[in-house]
């Protein structure tokens, strides 16, 4: 599921996410064998053994997770540059995978239920991880939301329209809206 670009909004029904500048990952689990595999089908689980370990750790035999691959910085920021090469005097956590979706778990597809129930069943998932967490959500009103991503210097945000289904491709179901885009070159 891809999300389409947009400029700041608020609308009721939304929900609004922090946007990571990492490496976008499925992590698809089946018993004790984990794959950690972007879009175009590569497969990054033994760059991230430590992350593939966690998600093996966690209380489901079978599951399929959405999210990105991320290292922060000493604000908390993700920086994309610090996952590519590392800087040894940088202060940077390890690298974290970033959820923000739980599309099968045991069984259950869950595609078709709605964004809220899918977030309710990833939180119970990964709920006392150190290297999964959740995408953080941002205040309720969209327009709150942009501004603290603007004060923090995050990447962005993405908004969620709380009742969707997940699909694949791009969809006007989740919107982001990048800080570099609008701020212009540099």
């Amino acid at each position: 599921m891809l999300p389409t670009a947009a400029p700041p909004f608020h609308r009721p029904g939304w929900v609004y996410e922090e946007k990571y500048d990492g490496w976008r990952l499925l992590a698809h689990r089946q018993d004790d064998a984990v794959r950690l595999l972007s879009r175009a089908g590569l497969d990054y689980t033994g760059r991230f053994r430590q992350l593939a370990a966690a998600i093996a750790s966690l209380p489901a035999s079978t599951l399929i997770l959405d999210g990105e691959v991320a290292v922060f910085d000493e604000q908390l920021l993700s920086r994309l540059d610090f996952l590519r090469r590392p800087d040894p005097k940088a202060l940077v956590t390890p690298p974290i995978y970033i959820t923000f979706d739980c599309l099968y778990v045991d069984g259950q597809d869950l595609r078709h239920c709605p964004l809220g129930a899918r977030r309710e069943v990833l939180e119970d998932l990964i709920e006392g991880q150190h290297l999964v967490l959740a995408a953080r959500r941002l205040p309720a009103h969209g327009l709150d939301a942009w501004e603290e991503v603007q004060r923090r210097g995050c990447e962005g945000l993405v908004a969620k329209h709380e009742a969707s289904a997940y699909v694949g491709g791009r969809t006007r179901s989740w919107l982001k809206v990048k800080r570099r885009s609008l701020d212009g070159p540099g």
